[in-house]
């Protein structure tokens, strides 16, 4: 069975999708945009501040369905340009320090509204 997980913490699907499906012991994070929840923008220009915002928005989803990042098993990272890699992979240790998670990154053509990250992520009780 399904459960719909869903948190004002975090921003509002931008289309017919949840910010997360919970099966079983398993939690489908939807991919995160560095949407400031508050003020409905983009936390900031730099990779380093849009890295940050779309974990903490995982973050709040995570702690919605009783988990955290250590619950993590499996992310995906889309970058508008792969060349700020390392400048999100920084960032990306201040949430993810032991047990890393399985991941996948990936330059694209182009993000939702102009975003430079987007994170997706599985998650495991």
């Amino acid at each position: 069975m399904k459960k719909i997980i869903a948190t004002e913490n975090a921003p509002k699907a931008v289309g017919p999708y949840s910010q997360a499906v919970q099966t079983g012991d398993l939690l489908f994070i939807s991919g995160q945009l560095p949407i400031d929840p508050i003020t409905g923008k983009f936390a900031g220009e730099s990779i380093e501040e849009q890295t940050r915002q779309s974990l903490t928005n995982m973050g709040e989803i995570l702690k919605k369905a009783e988990m955290d990042f250590s619950n993590v098993i499996k992310t995906t990272v889309l970058l508008a340009d792969i060349k700020d890699f390392v400048a999100m992979n920084n960032v990306y240790a201040e949430f993810f320090s032991k047990d890393f998670p399985a991941r996948a990154a990936f330059e694209v053509a182009n993000l939702p509204l102009g975003a430079r990250v987007e994170i997706e992520a599985v998650a495991s009780k």
